[in-house]
């Protein structure tokens, strides 16, 4: 046997070896008999979470090490985490991190009937994970338990805690929308309170946070492209008590959950094209993965396609914005529209601190000429004159100060 070929059949049966030891001892000590830190694993997440301390490498001790530190009754709900949990988090978060989102997300589902009602399954998918996309993963769990708990503690549903939160933790954090001054579309809940504006997506994730704190089950939602072109859009999801209902982070509506300006667009997603369907994430690994816009290589955001929830009856309306000039910033103010002398609708346009494809939007007959009567004080009145053309979602822009 010449020198070559005994060194090849010795690398060979070092590679059998190798192997050996990552199929049968690696789990073994990962998981020491189904048990870690003296805590026994529950049988169906054996085999996730054996397989996550192998991709965490080094950091597999800190992982190890929160079992140790928590309850009993949290074991599940952190091999849970730790089975699905992407490998960018594997190999970084710490035990200190893990355990703290670990306990104080146990005490709002004690705290909180909604949370004490809800089934481990959406609980574990919809509550106890700590980041809903790919934001950098803050410590949010305990400051936001303690921020928004006494909003939520005379609420009866989560739907209702989850209307209290949309309302009034705006002013609480300082955030509010701006679609340039965000530094950028994925912030974390920090970041955003650091710069005061976010996204669509940074208030979404925000809101998300708030409502897990209080253990509201909330997931985040978006779509990659409206059909008509205009944008990408994220938005909520959460559970009311006995189904998911969506709504506008930042965005209140006293008419209530499932309430928003974009359900018209939500109406016209197409399930089959990825571009124009709706994704809602999910921790667990799940059919598809949440096509990010800002960075389309991530694909660790594990997503199920809800489109179907959406898509309805669809009506072609007339979308109004006010600008204070040509090319100027848009304006919000309280309008009404006049067709032959006749109202025909009325509300409130939009200004800079809505999203850009959020627009005063009204049904309105193409081709008569109508009247935008501007309420400007209670005795100036600012008349605009229009003829819608018919097209399919129109936008109409009207001006403060005439043109030259």
């Amino acid at each position: 046997m010449t020198p070559s070929v005994w060194f090849a059949i010795l690398i060979a049966r070092m590679r059998i070896c190798l192997l050996v030891f990552s199929l049968l001892v690696l789990p073994v000590f990962a998981v020491k008999g189904l048990e870690i830190s003296g805590k026994k694993i529950p049988v169906d997440y054996v085999e996730g979470l054996n397989a996550a301390l192998v991709k965490s490498g080094d950091n597999a001790r800190e992982l190890r090490a929160a079992f140790g530190r928590i309850s009993p009754g949290e074991v599940a709900g952190l091999a849970f985490l730790i089975a699905h949990m992407p490998e960018r988090d594997l190999v970084t978060l710490t035990s200190n991190y893990l355990v703290e989102n670990m306990q104080w997300a146990y005490k709002a589902r004690a705290q909180f009937p909604w949370a004490q009602a809800i089934d481990e399954e959406l609980f574990f998918n919809d509550v106890l994970p700590y980041a809903s996309i790919n934001e950098r993963r803050d410590a949010w769990r305990k400051d936001f338990f303690t921020r928004f708990s006494p909003l939520v503690k005379d609420c009866k549903t989560p739907g209702e805690a989850a209307q209290v939160l949309n309302k009034k933790m705006w002013s609480i954090v300082g955030v509010s929308y701006h679609a340039s001054k965000r530094p950028k579309p994925d912030q974390s809940p920090y970041e955003s309170i650091e710069a005061r504006f976010a996204s669509c997506s940074g208030l979404s994730v925000l809101l998300i946070d708030a409502c897990r704190s209080v253990g509201v089950p909330a997931r985040f939602v978006g779509t990659p492209l409206w059909s008509n072109k205009r944008g990408n859009h994220s938005w909520v999801e959460v559970w009311d008590g006995s189904q998911w209902q969506f709504t506008g982070a930042c965005e209140y509506n006293p008419a209530g959950l499932g309430k928003a300006w974009f359900a018209g667009n939500a109406a016209k997603a197409v399930k089959d094209d990825p571009r124009h369907a709706i994704y809602a994430s999910s921790w667990a690994k799940a059919e598809t993965r949440f096509p990010l816009v800002w960075d389309l290589g991530i694909d660790y955001v594990h997503a199920k396609n809800v489109t179907d929830r959406y898509v309805g009856k669809k009506t072609n309306r007339v979308f109004i914005d006010l600008l204070a000039h040509p090319g100027g910033v848009r304006v919000a103010a309280d309008v009404e529209v006049f067709c032959k002398g006749k109202r025909v609708a009325s509300g409130r346009t939009r200004d800079s601190t809505n999203d850009t494809n959020d627009m005063f939007g009204i049904a309105l007959r193409s081709g008569d000429e109508h009247e935008l009567r501007v309420l400007l004080s209670d005795a100036d009145v600012l008349i605009r004159k229009f003829r819608p053309n018919g097209k399919e979602d129109e936008r109409i822009e009207l001006f403060i100060e005439k043109r030259q």
